[in-house]
């Protein structure tokens, strides 16, 4: 398997097996899912993936067929950051797996859990240039952390559950079993059994006693501690250890974006979001901290802005499962290899004392004073998004789910929902996919049922995947997409006007269609809103609608997101408009 070399498996993972007769190595792939619990898969039938799809007929697994490839990866991939589990998503060979790319590669850039099943041309024709042939395992490569191709009938199985099992273990992430057609045709009998990871793959789990009594020691005589969660923490089920921490020591906690909702936006420890749209106040605490406690965080250039200016005078203790992660970036002064739950509860256990900060406290409070988040609405300009944004998080539920595409409304739902848990924030981070939001809402809801899940969208990102309403339709899915309609590709037109002298070239969107009307279109409920006075009677029957509905929301087209770092630049110097560029 390349990448995680397959050799004698451990650690076995999950579910009983299912009992039945297994006759062809597709019955295997089947069985393989079957005994990892899987419950949903995604996909778009095809011809050389077509005997795995045949032998689904007898299985109570409940596939979704999606509109495109894109959307059944989407779909997958946020079906497994909301259950924890990994998301299964399946192609045929060619042109269909190469339509799950976009969705691999965001599962790697976001150490998602996800496992792409991918049909291929018959053992004998690969290399031949066959019909819909495409050399799958040499594209996908560098964006999986295993992949492999089957080339026995009887071990096909086998290797889809040890690409189940290594999508989980460790730094979870994306793993690829590509299926010559001959293989899935033919004979194989033995059970794979529950999916289990190769005896070579052993992540860490605990951090080195003396290095975590080492890093424990300077955190407890820093005068400015901060506690960087990233999307690790949510990964390993670490929040409430975070949490539990923090609270403890009272250390001021910032996010990642991928790490929202691993601590309650609502305490007053809280500093939300850093980085390049992050809040003022967590982008000067991460400025002037003089010790930073980073877990579970690859210190992406959208979070470090240029690093020289990056904590600048902090000692760093980074926790991360990835050695490859410790020092690329950012040095660290403190690695700490291993799980971020596992190290978290070390390092409770090592604090010698909590830290004497309460001055810092208070510098943060006056910081968090001095650049509130508000914004200026006056009733006879267009709408604001981040009104609308504000308007569903309080007709919600705190543990509702949002998905977004990217772009401007991407950030404005970060910035104005109250993300309180974990697993209820959903997006494309580090590989920035627009398109992601429809099927990612899909995928989503699939996972929790019996919880609100609200996709926000921009009009261009929502135009790239849209024709995924109509699974949603067919599955009669409760799900309400709000798309934030500026008529542009906002983010694209924000940066013409800051860096490009206001030349919108190809960001404008004059001639988009009527969401609303598109929606009906699909057997969706459509909804609009074009002033302030509609939006609350618009939230409230958009999500009283037992079903998919659209909300097209006409908002400010001049609008633009801040506080703004610009690309490389130092964090403690954000914009809050654009003269301060």
């Amino acid at each position: 398997m390349s990448g995680e070399q397959a050799q004698a498996p451990q650690d076995a993972e999950t579910s009983e097996t299912t009992t039945g007769d297994i006759e062809t190595g597709a019955d295997a792939v089947v069985r393989a899912l079957e005994n990892a619990g899987v419950e949903h898969l995604f996909g778009v039938q095809g011809g050389a993936i077509m005997p795995v799809y045949d032998a689904l007929y007898h299985s109570e697994m409940d596939h979704i067929t999606m509109a495109h490839e894109q959307g059944a990866a989407h779909a997958a991939d946020a079906y497994g950051i909301v259950s924890g589990e990994p998301g299964v998503c399946m192609a045929t060979s060619g042109p269909g797996a190469t339509n799950l790319v976009t969705g691999i590669a965001d599962a790697n850039m976001d150490s998602d859990p996800l496992i792409a099943l991918t049909g291929q041309v018959p053992t004998e024709f690969v290399g031949n240039d066959a019909f819909q042939e495409t050399d799958t395992i040499g594209v996908t490569s560098p964006i999986t952390k295993a992949n492999v191709f089957a080339n026995d009938s009887e071990t096909v199985g086998t290797d889809v559950g040890t690409a189940f099992a290594l999508a989980k273990r460790g730094r979870q992430g994306p793993t690829l079993v590509d299926l010559p057609k001959d293989v899935t045709k033919g004979d194989a009998s033995e059970d794979p059994g529950t999916p289990e990871t190769p005896d070579t793959y052993n992540p860490p789990e605990t951090a080195e006693p003396e290095a975590v009594a080492e890093a424990a020691d300077v955190l407890a005589e820093a005068d400015r501690p901060v506690i960087l969660a990233g999307g690790g923490v949510i990964k390993a089920e670490a929040s409430e250890e975070i949490r539990e921490f923090a609270k403890e020591h009272e250390i001021p906690v910032v996010t990642t974006m991928p790490g929202i909702g691993a601590f309650p936006e609502d305490h007053e420890l809280s500093l939300e979001m850093a980085g390049m749209h992050g809040t003022g106040y967590a982008n000067m605490a991460i400025t002037m901290t003089d010790c930073m406690l980073a877990v579970g965080t690859r210190f992406d250039d959208r979070l470090t802005g240029g690093l020289e200016t990056f904590a600048p005078d902090a000692e760093v203790i980074h926790v991360e499962i990835d050695p490859a992660e410790v020092s690329k970036n950012v040095e660290a002064d403190y690695p700490l290899i291993g799980d971020a739950k596992a190290v978290t509860k070390q390092l409770a256990t090592a604090m010698p004392r909590s830290p004497a900060c309460d001055e810092w406290r208070e510098q943060v409070q006056q910081w968090k004073d001095e650049y509130p988040m508000d914004y200026a609405a006056p009733e006879d300009d267009p709408v604001k998004p981040q009104y609308v944004v504000e308007a569903f998080d309080n007709a919600t539920d705190d543990d509702a789910i949002v998905t977004t595409g990217v772009g401007q409304h991407q950030m404005w739902a970060c910035q104005y929902w109250t993300y309180k848990e974990p697993r209820t924030w959903v997006s494309s981070h580090g590989l920035g996919a627009m398109g992601y939001g429809v099927p990612a809402t899909i995928g989503a809801k699939l996972a929790a049922p019996d919880k609100d899940v609200v996709c926000f969208d921009g009009d261009g990102s929502f135009l790239m995947t849209c024709q995924e309403l109509s699974v949603a339709v067919r599955e009669n899915l409760d799900i309400t997409i709000v798309v934030l309609n500026n008529a542009a590709i906002g983010m694209v037109r924000q940066w013409q006007d800051a860096f490009f002298g206001e030349r919108h070239m190809a960001s404008e969107y004059p001639w988009i269609p009527d969401f609303d009307t598109l929606a009906e279109a699909f057997g969706a409920r459509g909804f609009r809103i074009d002033t302030y006075e509609e939006v609350e009677e618009v939230v409230e029957e958009a999500l009283a609608y037992d079903g998919p509905s659209v909300v097209d929301a006409h908002i400010d087209p001049g609008e633009n997101v801040y506080p703004m770092v610009p690309s490389g630049g130092d964090n403690g110097q954000f914009a809050l408009s654009e003269d301060q560029l």
